[in-house]
């Protein structure tokens, strides 16, 4: 059972991430899908995406919730039965999930050069403090873009974009958090957010 990591962040709110080691099989022995997750899991054309749907069911079950308790509304924002706030991510061999009693966003990413070319694409005031020949380029880029990725999944609201409705606060790499905001329709929010690194990969999380 390679739970990697499990994150009090506060008295709200818990972080839980699986490393996954597992085959198909023994990640699927042991779970009761409801018929949606299983026509779901078995479309999967990669067995990587199935083994990062499983292991979010494990995760699940670490915070002593099933398959049954979870379902997702229109805009594919997964949610919780008893009315308590989820956020679910995977990346190649690490999948996460935060349960809060309040609004929450995560995301894990695999920290890759290639963020640098589509930077374009999501950065915009960040450019105030991030230079492309800083020596951490690359993995403050990957934090920008899990903290936005975070905040789209907390607000689930179509037509947001990256570049234009969110923007995060200078930070450091050894600072481990910063603050976000959204800046849409006249509305401005604000969000604390944390990150870290382990193992090439990235995560991010976001609450009010």
């Amino acid at each position: 059972m390679p739970l990697y990591k499990s994150i009090s962040v506060n008295s709200q709110t818990t972080v839980k991430i699986w490393k996954i080691e597992e085959s198909y099989d023994d990640l699927f022995q042991p779970l009761d899908l409801k018929p949606h997750s299983l026509k779901r899991v078995l479309g999967m054309k990669s067995e990587l995406h199935q083994r990062g749907f499983l292991s979010v069911r494990h995760l699940l079950r670490e915070f002593g919730y099933t398959d049954q308790d979870l379902y997702y509304d229109d805009n594919g924002k997964p949610h919780l039965k008893d009315g308590k706030h989820i956020s679910i991510t995977h990346s190649f061999t690490f999948s996460g999930v935060v349960v809060s009693d309040k609004p929450v966003g995560i995301d894990i990413e695999k920290q890759r050069e290639k963020i640098g070319v589509i930077a374009h694409k999501f950065v915009d005031y960040e450019y105030n403090y991030l230079k492309p020949t800083d020596e951490d380029y690359i993995n403050r880029l990957t934090v920008i873009w899990g903290i936005k990725e975070s905040l789209y999944k907390l607000f689930a609201v179509p037509g947001m974009l990256f570049k234009e409705h969110f923007l995060v606060i200078p930070f450091m790499m050894k600072d481990k958090n910063t603050i976000a905001w959204i800046d849409y329709k006249n509305k401005k929010y604000r969000y604390n957010t944390a990150f870290m690194e382990f193992e090439g990969f990235t995560c991010a999380y976001v609450i009010p």
